[in-house]
């Protein structure tokens, strides 16, 4: 199959592969570099950082690699629904997760719901960092920044999951858009309509986009090897995005227990929960999403996560796995740990094989 596409030419990379920007502590440098300097596009999720600590990560990128890279943000980083939320909900919700506190033998944490988005600064930041790619999930950026993103020569991505959020995506004149499947580990970025109603696979995804769109797509979900690289790309994708099977590379600033995890039995059962951050995102289930349901309501995100992470460090500290949380896409059976460069030369050897 041939390694050269519209996305290589685009991100001037030398393999249509992309390692999926991990966001909340999990994407490093390292990793980052390790794929770019393999010829594909390195990522760092960098929607939890301020702006002076994207500057600082940045820096850091461009000790390692030379090479084009990509920093990605939440459009969307706080619920509307946090405004004015009112204080019974709140009490609510902290008694429904008692329990949970209870069992680690810790407080419940105050917390305050004054929690202003970070996104306009972070874009100030990236704009400064001048990365090659910018991408971003949970919505569009406006025309004001995609119009100086594209004077700063910086391509932008755009994540849809579904066709209408495609069309919207072409609409505002996007570089690339990844087709995020409902198989991919992490927070699913549905904008136009809630995520529990945007749950369209990653191949038919593809396809859907292909038939109704000009704009190159980035296909994302449920691929962890060569094979589905080149699935993708056979079904009209211009290049694959992998986010869990990076996880356990060396590189990652995955936990020992989350790599164990990953790499155990228990990754064949996954679910989608909103129990964890407030927004639906695919992790390895435990004792929280099972008990709490979907339907439950819960706090908007981040005051959810913000709410959730004292408990996230307890479970952590006591080695309490049924507590914690282990973000993972739905193919994760047959994950091989070891060192990314290594894993990106077993990915184009399978997929470009002559």
């Amino acid at each position: 199959m041939e390694n050269q596409t519209r996305i290589t030419k685009l991100l001037g990379i030398r393999y249509p592969i992309l390692q999926g920007p991990m966001g909340g502590g999990f994407s490093t440098s390292k990793l980052l570099a390790a794929v770019s300097n393999a010829g594909g596009l390195g990522s760092y999720g960098a929607y939890t950082l301020t702006p002076e600590q994207i500057l600082t990560a940045d820096k850091d990128i461009k000790s390692r690699t030379n090479q084009p890279y990509n920093i990605n943000l939440w459009v969307s980083d706080v619920d509307e629904s946090l405004k004015d939320y009112p204080a019974e909900k709140l009490e609510k919700v902290k008694q429904l997760y008692k329990p949970f506190f209870d069992t680690l033998g810790i407080p419940l944490p105050e917390l305050d719901q004054n929690i202003p988005s970070k996104f306009e600064r972070q874009v100030e930041a990236v704009f400064e960092a001048r990365p090659a790619v910018f991408s971003f999930i949970f919505g569009i950026p406006s025309r004001k920044i995609l119009d100086e993103a594209r004077r700063l020569d910086i391509k932008t991505v755009g994540a849809a999951t579904t066709l209408d959020e495609g069309l919207a995506l072409e609409e505002a004149g996007v570089d690339a858009i990844v087709a995020s499947g409902f198989e991919a580990g992490g927070h699913r970025p549905s904008f136009l309509k809630p995520a529990n109603q945007s749950l369209t696979g990653t191949f038919t995804l593809v396809q859907q986009l292909k038939a109704k769109i000009k704009t190159p797509i980035i296909a994302a979900g449920g691929i962890r090897d060569g094979l589905g690289i080149k699935a993708a790309l056979t079904l009209g994708a211009d290049a694959a995005q992998l986010g869990t099977a990076f996880l356990v590379t060396e590189e990652s600033s995955a936990t020992p227990k989350h790599r164990e995890m990953l790499l155990s039995d228990e990754a064949r059962y996954t679910v989608l929960s909103k129990s964890l951050t407030g927004r639906m995102g695919r992790m390895i289930r435990n004792r929280i999403s099972e008990e709490v349901s979907y339907e439950t309501e819960v706090l908007p995100f981040p005051l959810q996560s913000r709410f959730m992470g004292p408990l996230r460090e307890a479970a952590q500290a006591q080695g309490r796995t049924d507590l914690s949380i282990f973000w993972s896409g739905q193919n994760a059976v047959g994950l091989k740990p070891g060192k990314a460069t290594d894993f990106m030369q077993s990915l184009i050897n399978e997929a470009f094989a002559k």
